[in-house]
């Protein structure tokens, strides 16, 4: 990998990438909230959209989905995946984009996470390291 390669992968997402992305995000929370996506494996399934990234080119888009209160979104991956051509309808028809962008689906695992360190934090022999440590936060 040349130096150039490794910069460009490195770059921050610009403001259209994030508008965009955000945009993308809240056209398929919309279309998961409605049940508009027929697939049997989909109905009545509360999906939540977290995030949305996008390629600096804006012709692929990830969309980082999750079940709140549910471990298991990885199960509803392939039935998201034969969903992705109509989802693309629908994101070209709300937005107006030169190129609609294809849209691939991955499971957050940033709530699990979150939860995990939260419990960690909250165990015993934490929680006592942490009454009696001597760290006292600088003010500022």
């Amino acid at each position: 990998m040349t130096k150039a390669t490794a910069a460009n992968q490195a770059k921050a997402p610009t403001q259209r990438q994030l508008r965009v992305a955000e945009e993308v995000r809240h056209v398929l929370s919309g279309v998961f909230m409605r049940g508009e996506v027929r697939d049997h494996e989909l109905v009545d399934v509360l999906i939540t959209v977290t995030e949305v990234r996008i390629g600096p080119d804006l012709k692929r888009a990830t969309a980082f989905v999750t079940r709140l209160g549910r471990s298991d979104i990885a199960d509803k991956l392939p039935a998201l995946r034969r969903a992705a051509p109509y989802l693309r309808g629908v994101v070209a028809k709300e937005l107006r984009l030169r190129v609609a962008p294809d849209i691939s689906f991955q499971a957050d695992t940033s709530i699990d996470y979150a939860m995990h360190v939260d419990s960690l934090l909250r165990a015993p022999d934490v929680a006592r390291d942490l009454a009696t440590s001597k760290f006292v936060p600088e003010e500022g």
